[in-house]
């Protein structure tokens, strides 16, 4: 999306928690799964950077996407998923989809 790019330090997980208000355990979450996904790295003693990007993604990729996700969020949402009931609902579906495609 443009907003960071390899070598950008990510926040702390305490950073993100005070600004966010969300579970620390969420943030974790989200920085292993860019991990897995390649796109940051942790480094001990130092914090977590950006070593990769989506790239290549058209301009209105993003936005066009993020309009669809949203009503789904909210349907999430007034069904009664946390923020971290719905991480671990994409997260499960992503790996689900990924061994489909394996199998």
């Amino acid at each position: 999306m443009g907003l960071i790019t390899p070598g950008d330090q990510l926040p702390t997980v305490r950073e993100v928690v005070a600004q966010l208000a969300v579970n620390p355990n969420t943030v974790l979450k989200a920085y292993r799964m860019l991990e897995y996904e390649g796109l940051a790295e942790g480094r001990p003693g130092q914090g977590t950077f950006v070593v990769g990007t989506l790239g290549g993604l058209p301009a209105e990729t993003v936005p066009r996407i993020r309009r669809k996700l949203l009503p789904w969020l909210r349907e999430a949402k007034a069904a009664g998923l946390d923020d971290e009931s719905i991480l671990a609902l994409v997260n499960n579906t992503l790996r689900e989809q990924a061994q489909a495609r394996v199998a």
